[in-house]
């Protein structure tokens, strides 16, 4: 549990840090453009400037740093949340008689990670298409 929980966090920090870079990076390559068009630039100047802008947004397509971002951290919170729950003996698992609390407490958990896990590949089935389509 603890092992997800700091895999998920590291995850969801990694990707907001990708994301917030390259959009940065990209709304000044994109500011840049009509600077340098007013100033008749080298036209390659211009020219890679829109380039930057181009490839950054399909670098963010590609790989989905802003979806990964958000789903990483929904799933870290609700892990979260089952610790918090599991801890306090509360909401499922209430009745300190029960048996069986730990095996329901590894399903719930388990059931969080398949969840963000069928997220995940059906952002990148649906990324891959999206690539395809821009493609043809």
């Amino acid at each position: 549990m603890e092992d997800q929980l700091r895999w998920y966090s590291k995850k969801s920090r990694w990707n907001q840090r990708c994301f917030k870079w390259l959009k940065m990076i990209e709304i000044v390559a994109a500011a840049l453009i009509p600077f340098a068009a007013g100033l008749r630039a080298d036209p390659l100047i211009t020219g890679g400037l829109g380039v930057v802008v181009v490839v950054i947004e399909s670098m963010m397509g590609l790989f989905q740093f802003q979806q990964n971002w958000t789903n990483y951290r929904t799933t870290a919170e609700a892990l979260k949340h089952e610790k918090f729950l599991w801890q306090a003996k509360a909401g499922p698992y209430k009745d300190p008689d029960n048996p069986t609390l730990e095996a329901l407490f590894a399903e719930r958990v388990e059931a969080l990670i398949s969840t963000e896990h069928a997220k995940w590949i059906r952002y990148q089935e649906q990324a891959g298409k999206e690539q395809k389509t821009a493609q043809t």
